[in-house]
C-alpha cells in the first residue's frame, strides 16, 4: 500500500454457489441510464487452465463510461465494467503451474483470443484475426457463450494465458491502470524503438498522456507535451516533460517545426493533425491512440509525403508485451498517478471523468463493495 493510504476493512467472504464457483460482489449497469448499481455475479468454477483472482483494485477507464452508458451500442445487460484488474490468486486449475495462491497478478483488456491465427501466434493477441474476447461485454465462446463481466467486482476467473504477474515492487493500486493506459502507450513507444536521444511528443495529458510522458522519459527520450490548456503546463513539467508547447499558439507550433521523432496522440476528440505532422522530422511517425466518436478533420497527404512521415494506430498490447511493460515499470519506478474511489463513489467518478476532473486515473478499491447477494444477477 502507498504510505498514508488507509487500510480498508476486509470484504465479507464470498458465497459459494452450487458447482464450486463463487458469488462475487460487483457494481455494474442494468440499462443505459441506470448508473452503476450493486450486483452479484456467478463466477465459474476454475477449469484446468484457469486462475481465480480475488480482486483488490480496478482502474476506471473512459471506455467503461461509454460501455455502461450504451454509447457504443450492442450492449448486453447487466454489464459489469473494468479491465485494469489487480488482485491475488485465490486458487488455480489442475494444469496451472506458473501461478499459485497468493501471487499478485493482473488482468487487462482481454481474457481470450483464438490462439491459432498469425497474430495470436506472434504474441499480438490484441489483433486476433478472429476477434479477441474482451474482459467485459464480450461473448466467451470457450465458456458456454456467456457474456464476460469485468473487474468492478470482488473476484474473476481467467485462463492463465491472459493473466500477468504484477511485480512486488509496484504499488498494486497504482499498477492497475498500467493494464490499459500503461500498455496502450508502451506498445507504440516500443514498436518505434524509442531510445535515449529521441524526442517524443505527447498530445493530450490525461490518463493515457501522463503515462506516455512517464514511459518515454524512462526510455531516455526528451519529452515535449502539446496541450491546448495553459493550466496543464506546470502539471506536464511536474510529470517529467522537458518542454510544453501550447498547440493553439501558432508561433509556438512553428517553433517546434521538424523537432520531433515520434508523436503519441492520446486525444479522443476530433482535432486537426496537420499542424502536428509539421513538427515531425523526416521518417517521423504519429501514433493515434485516442478514438474520437466523430470524424476527424482530413489529413493532408502532402504533410506525410514531404517528410516520409508515417501515420499509424495502436491498440493496447499483447500478453507478453504487457508483462514486459510491467517489468519495465517496476525496474524504472513508473506507475500511474491515481485517485482512489469507493464503490459508492463510482457514479460521481464517471461524471468527473467526462468533465476531465481527474489527475490522472481513478482506481476502485474493491474492499468497499457490498457483500454478494444469495443469488446472482449475471
Amino acid at each position: 500500500m502507498t504510505p498514508g493510504r488507509p487500510v480498508p476493512p476486509p470484504l465479507a467472504q464470498p458465497a459459494a454457489p452450487s458447482g464450486g464457483g463463487v458469488l462475487a460482489a460487483a457494481y455494474g449497469a442494468t440499462s443505459p441510464d441506470s448508473g452503476l448499481v450493486p450486483l452479484t455475479l456467478a463466477r465459474r468454477t476454475p477449469k484446468a487452465d484457469d486462475v481465480e483472482i480475488a480482486i483488490e483494485y480496478c482502474g476506471l477507464c473512459h471506455s467503461d463510461v461509454h460501455a455502461t452508458r450504451g454509447e457504443w451500442g450492442g450492449t448486453t445487460w447487466p454489464l459489469v465494467p473494468g479491465h485494469e484488474i489487480v488482485g491475488t490468486v485465490s486458487r488455480v486449475g489442475s494444469a496451472v503451474v506458473d501461478f499459485a495462491a497468493g501471487d499478485r497478478v493482473g488482468v487487462g483488456c482481454m481474457v481470450d483470443s483464438c490462439r491459432t491465427c498469425e497474430s495470436c501466434l506472434d504474441g499480438l493477441e490484441q489483433y486476433c484475426e478472429n476477434g479477441m474476447t474482451g474482459t467485459y461485454g464480450a461473448i466467451d465462446r470457450r465458456n458456454g457463450d456467456s457474456v464476460t463481466q469485468g473487474g468492478y467486482s470482488s473476484s474473476i476467473v481467467v485462463d492463465r494465458r491472459y493473466v500477468v504477474r504484477v511485480p512486488e515492487s509496484l504499488d498494486p493500486a497504482a499498477a492497475a491502470p498500467l493494464l490499459c493506459a500503461g500498455v496502450t502507450t508502451f506498445s507504440p513507444l516500443r514498436h518505434f524503438g524509442v531510445e535515449e536521444g529521441d524526442v517524443v511528443g505527447v498530445v493530450g495529458l490525461g490518463g493515457l498522456g501522463h503515462m506516455a510522458v512517464k514511459l518515454a522519459r524512462a526510455m531516455g527520450a526528451k519529452v515535449v507535451v502539446f496541450t491546448t490548456s495553459d493550466a496543464k503546463v506546470a502539471a506536464a513539467l511536474e510529470l517529467g516533460a522537458d518542454e510544453v508547447v501550447l498547440s493553439r499558439d501558432e508561433e509556438a507550433m512553428a517553433g517546434a517545426n521538424r523537432s520531433i521523432d515520434l508523436i503519441i496522440d492520446t486525444v479522443a476528440a476530433p482535432h486537426d493533425l496537420n499542424p502536428y505532422f509539421r513538427t515531425l522530422r523526416v521518417d517521423g511517425a504519429l501514433f493515434q491512440l485516442g478514438l474520437p466518436s466523430e470524424p476527424m478533420p482530413p489529413v493532408n497527404p502532402g504533410s506525410l509525403i514531404r517528410r516520409r512521415i508515417a501515420y499509424a494506430g495502436s491498440l493496447i498490447g499483447g500478453i507478453a508485451e504487457t508483462q514486459e511493460m510491467l517489468d519495465f515499470c517496476a525496474e524504472h519506478g513508473v506507475a500511474a498517478e491515481i485517485e482512489m474511489v469507493r464503490a459508492d463513489q463510482l457514479n460521481e467518478a464517471y461524471d468527473r471523468m467526462v468533465a476531465g476532473d481527474v489527475k490522472y486515473r481513478f482506481v476502485l478499491d474493491t474492499s468497499t463493495l457490498h457483500a454478494p447477494a444469495k443469488e446472482a444477477h449475471a
